[in-house]
């Protein structure tokens, strides 16, 4: 294990690992939480992101453009570049938010990481690091660092997004990327059947996003575990609400048992009313409108269903 030691840096202390894989993934002391999951970086990267864009169905477009949230090492971007580049001869225009600059650039020195990718998407990724950003005939790209909260409103309000990848740390460490204000936010700049693609399953993070006016889906698992009842979400703006999609091979409509899911107190959401609120003021609000809420407790639907976890 590599330890990279920074205390003035936002993710405080990182250690680097690798993951079931193969692939290099790190750990934030400040977050007490993992990059990616022990399964691997780059599986995470292909299953919970690349797959669930489903790219295919912006084919016919002039431009993509996508908005990556907490790019961390760069992998959901990186699979993105390689996915256009080999399939697809689109104009990419990209966005990106970080907090913390050096998981990117920790990651471009080292082998098995830069083994992955191929020449091109290493350039863009050395000049995220070195230039934030990149541009060349066919793509461009421009990283923001700060708070995602703010960073967010810098990007021109007229720039709307084919495809959001929404990557921070889970709601229980980073609830600050997990609000109602938030994810509001970020909802307003899909484009029309754009997509919102994220890991996270959460009750509340679901709830808040179907509130935004989108189509909710659950990103399927070919794992037969009862924990693994799903791997994420995909949340869609439609215009046309009777135009529905198809279950597909990475993702489905939600499961009764996840609809349930929204209707118990775990769907009470994060809520920072002026986006600037630290993780333990939001917790406190959330708990204390859980406390008084006349909604199903999460345990009542946990037993229901024969689950044994907190979600």
């Amino acid at each position: 294990m590599t330890v990279y030691i920074s205390k003035k840096h936002p993710l405080g202390i990182l250690s680097g690992h690798q993951t079931n894989d193969g692939s290099f993934s790190l750990h934030s002391d400040h977050f007490k939480e993992d990059f990616h999951d022990l399964e691997g970086a780059a599986t995470e990267a292909n299953t919970k992101f690349l797959g669930p864009a489903q790219l295919k169905t912006f084919k016919n477009i002039h431009e993509l453009r996508v908005l990556d949230i907490c790019v961390g090492l760069g992998y959901n971007t990186a699979c993105i570049l390689e996915t256009l580049q080999k399939e697809m001869p689109l104009k990419l225009n990209w966005w990106g938010l970080e907090l913390d600059p050096r998981p990117i650039s920790i990651a471009l020195k080292t082998a098995s990481y830069r083994d992955i990718w191929t020449k091109e998407v290493l350039k863009k990724l050395e000049s995220l690091r070195d230039n934030n950003g990149w541009e060349t005939s066919k793509s461009k790209g421009k990283i923001l660092l700060g708070d995602a909260r703010q960073c967010l409103r810098s990007i021109p309000p007229e720039m709307d997004f084919h495809l959001i990848m929404l990557d921070p740390f889970s709601p229980k460490h980073c609830p600050e990327l997990w609000s109602e204000e938030f994810l509001q936010e970020t909802s307003k700049r899909l484009t029309p059947n754009g997509r919102i693609v994220t890991y996270c399953r959460a009750a509340a993070v679901r709830a808040t996003l179907r509130r935004a006016g989108l189509e909710l889906r659950s990103i399927t698992t070919k794992i037969p575990k009862k924990k693994q009842w799903s791997q994420g979400t995909v949340a869609i703006y439609r215009e046309d609400k009777k135009d529905l999609i198809n279950d597909d091979l990475h993702s489905k409509t939600l499961s009764k048992m996840e609809e349930e899911h929204l209707l118990t107190r775990a769907s009470i959401p994060y809520r920072d009313p002026t986006g600037t609120d630290k993780t333990f003021m939001i917790h406190q609000r959330r708990l204390q409108e859980q406390k008084s809420s006349n909604l199903e407790s999460t345990s009542s639907w946990q037993r229901r269903w024969f689950l044994n976890e907190r979600d």
